[in-house]
């Protein structure tokens, strides 16, 4: 029941840092082109009486009034009774549905989202992701969350259909997991910066102040860096650092390895391999789960590592862990680097060259892909304790499909919180500061209109962009770590200990790499990695069903 996105990669525009996919920033954001909004609502919505897709036709007039309660995340809200208003008189003629919307924050949502489901709080539907306290695969799998395409009341069937035929196929792949009522689909996926692609961050006028080209950091790997790090060492000094990493970041740019959703969250050490010349297969391991610190591929990158240590092209900070996240920013900010590590998001180059006022480009070591990670990285999830699931879903379509709808609860009321320009853009004003949700944890981005720094075709670009983004063999596998909680605490901690040092060359790997090795199987590694791959292989057999 899916529509494939755009294939060809269109300009893309500046991305706003304000978009970002988890707590520390990133980018997205979200519209269809600005210009059409009234046409776009009355073709997305079924709600309003003409169902695009099969889904029920509803009329608000038939329907009881209903309030619907909505904990968000991220959200920097001081004032929102001028919106509110305007929301919910346009859900009531829609929907006959009030919203009261709960904003949590980035320092008070994990407990207090906790909490209310804990106690049984009616509260109708939730923000859960893969990195919030609320776990979507976790909780999933407590019962806490309705499935949405349940057999016995498919509420996708009934009331969301037009909303899944905008999602790529891929965001709804990974939204498919085993949870409480069998496998199947738990939350409604945000559409937003869905994939993840690493890139190596190049300072491209201190490049070319010494000679060298891109093409020079893209026909070479990171075992062929020496010359050009050697090169600009000498000629900016003992004290200039020209490789600027972020360790964890930078083993999995070089090895191809990816984050396992579940893992510990304080060190990852289970790890699955990509090809990264085709990043929909498996790299040298197959369809497993391993123990990523032994293999040959982390004992050779650890060895490279410290080699370019010793060289004087890594900052020592980059090893401790106090230390390393403010100073690779600071440096980042100054252009006091040649090549750094970058998770990238779409158009970050262009915000980072203004930022820090040097010429930035992005190399990417592979093409974009999306993983479990990354594809549930922003969703909305009806509660089982909600008395009215069926409401909460015609509400999520209507969210998800509706720009006007979306653009409201998102960026506020049009000359209050922003306004329209010309070309159809959108300039926010002073009272923005006022009504700030988050909007990568609202829903369905690429029915906003773009803002006038990301330019009239930025959501073209975006579409085809996060279209193209390919899926991993093991797209919505999450390890449930339960059964084995008191052997993870005791492999994080022996993660902790040593995988910075080792990931950015400030230890030998000949001396700590065995030590390392001895500790976590002592800790427990292989039990956890057995477990793991059970339930990989159930995964893969329900999803091949």
């Amino acid at each position: 029941m899916k529509k494939k996105l755009l294939a060809v990669l269109l300009s893309c525009s500046m991305v706003l840092a304000t978009f970002g996919c988890g707590a520390s920033g990133g980018s997205t954001g979200g519209d269809t082109t600005g210009g059409d909004s009234a046409g776009a609502t009355e073709n997305a919505q079924s709600t309003s009486g003409e169902a695009s897709g099969g889904a029920e036709v509803v009329d608000a007039s038939s329907l009881e009034p209903v309030t619907l309660k909505m904990y968000f995340h991220g959200s920097n809200v001081t004032d929102d009774s001028k919106v509110m208003e305007e929301v919910n008189a346009y859900l009531q003629e829609k929907l006959n549905v009030t919203l009261e919307p709960i904003w949590g924050t980035w320092g008070d949502f994990d407990q207090n989202a906790v909490l209310a489901l804990q106690g049984g709080d009616d509260i109708d539907i939730y923000f859960t992701c893969s990195w919030s306290a609320d776990e979507y695969n976790k909780f999933a799998r407590d019962g806490y969350w309705v499935r949405l395409d349940n057999p016995e009341n498919n509420l996708i069937e009934k009331y969301g259909q037009d909303l899944w035929n905008l999602l790529p196929e891929v965001l709804i792949n990974g939204a498919t997991i085993n949870g409480a009522d069998g496998y199947g689909v738990y939350a409604v996926p945000g559409y937003k910066d869905i994939a993840t692609q690493n890139c190596w961050d190049v300072n491209v006028d201190l490049l070319e102040k010494y000679g060298y080209t891109l093409d020079d950091i893209k026909n070479t790997d990171y075992y062929g860096f020496e010359e050009i790090l050697k090169t600009v060492k000498e000629g900016e000094g003992d004290d200039f650092y020209p490789l600027l990493i972020e360790g964890a970041v930078l083993e999995r740019m070089v090895t191809n390895s990816i984050i396992i959703t579940g893992d510990s969250g304080t060190g990852n050490f289970m790890s699955f391999y990509i090809d990264p010349t085709d990043v929909t297969k498996a790299g040298p391991y197959g369809e497993k789960i391993i123990n990523k610190f032994a293999t040959d591929e982390f004992k050779k990158f650890v060895e490279q590592t410290r080699k370019y240590y010793l060289e004087g092209f890594i900052d020592p900070a980059m090893g401790n862990k106090n230390q390393a996240n403010d100073t690779r920013t600071a440096k980042q900010l100054s252009g006091e680097y040649l090549i750094g590590t970058q998770s990238y998001s779409l158009g970050y180059e262009l915000q980072a060259s203004q930022e820090r006022g040097i010429h930035v480009e992005m190399v990417p070591c592979t093409d974009a892909y999306v993983d479990t990670t990354s594809s549930q990285g922003a969703m909305m999830a009806i509660s089982t304790a909600s008395k009215n699931p069926d409401r909460a879903m015609m509400f999520l379509n209507l969210l998800n499909t509706d720009p006007t709808l979306m653009t409201l609860l998102n960026y506020g009321v049009e000359d209050v919180h922003y306004t329209k320009n010309s070309d159809g853009t959108i300039t926010f004003t002073d009272k923005r500061a006022d009504y700030q949700p988050w909007t990568n944890g609202v829903g369905n981005v690429t029915i906003l209109p773009p803002t006038e720094a990301q330019g009239l075709d930025f959501w073209d670009g975006f579409k085809a962009y996060y279209g193209e983004a390919k899926e991993i063999p093991i797209l919505g596998f999450a390890y449930d770590s339960s059964q084995m909680e008191s052997q993870m605490g005791a492999v994080a901690n022996v993660v902790d200990e040593y995988m910075l040092s080792l990931c950015t060359g400030t230890v030998d790997p000949e001396e700590k790499l065995p030590e390392f090795l001895k500790k976590l199987e002592d800790n427990g590694i292989d039990a956890i990695l057995e477990d793991a791959n059970s339930q990989l292989e159930t995964f893969m057999a329900a999803k091949g069903q």
